[in-house]
């Protein structure tokens, strides 16, 4: 079952950064950047945050929006 899920992550994030998520809308929202989008399963959000530490981001929150 989908669910959508918020990701705040500290900081801007480059276009390069930006790129790595192609399936989700990133919102500025200074000293934050949201990102956000459909997770399908526990494994798909497993990698979503798997990549966010790749790429070295601090992840400030992360919530299950209803919708």
């Amino acid at each position: 079952m989908t669910s959508h899920y918020e990701f705040r992550v500290a900081g801007h994030l480059s276009d390069r950064t930006r790129g790595a998520f192609p399936d989700m809308v990133l919102l500025e929202a200074p000293p934050e950047t949201i990102i956000s989008g459909e997770v399908i399963d526990e494994a798909h959000l497993h990698g979503v945050l798997a990549l966010l530490q790749d790429l070295g981001l601090h992840v400030v929150s992360l919530h299950e929006v209803q919708t």
